[in-house]
């Protein structure tokens, strides 16, 4: 579980692996979280656009979407994760209506409780998706992509 996440809009991969080793500082639009999985979550947000559901999927439905979501810097041993969000996601979230936002963050909070529970992130997930979301519109406005940093 990561201890410091943040979704952030870059213009392509090259620019976004700039942010290795401190993260994405100001040159970059961010939207900050706490104690998750980003990887897990990316592949939730995938799936419930390409099959919507109010319920949350199991362990098993979840570790075995595809495409899982893909490093653009191979991980080593400090801890640190670079991943792209898929590009259908990225228009998906940038189409969502309040309605699915809320209906996405009370299936993941529900998922996050399940496997979690008192360990769970105290971050508002509805503001957190909401926050992605509007990177997602800036990305399709401008061809950027949108990555998760973790450490």
């Amino acid at each position: 579980m990561a201890h410091d996440i943040r979704f952030f809009l870059a213009s392509d991969d090259e620019a976004a692996a700039t942010t290795r080793l401190g993260g994405p500082g100001a040159a970059f639009e961010t939207v900050s979280c706490r104690f998750i999985e980003p990887d897990t979550a990316i592949a939730e947000w995938d799936m419930y656009f390409e099959e919507p559901s109010a319920k949350a999927p199991s362990s098993k439905q979840l570790y075995a979407w595809r495409p899982w979501p893909e490093w653009v810097i191979p991980p080593v041993n400090d801890g640190m994760e670079l991943i792209a969000l898929p590009k259908r996601l990225t228009r998906a979230l940038a189409g969502a209506s309040l309605t699915e936002l809320e209906e996405l963050a009370g299936r993941w909070t529900a998922r996050l409780w399940s496997e979690d529970g008192d360990e769970m992130t105290d971050d508002d997930l509805l503001a957190v998706l909401r926050g992605v979301a509007q990177l997602a519109v800036s990305a399709v406005q401008t061809g950027g992509s949108l990555y998760s940093w973790s450490l």
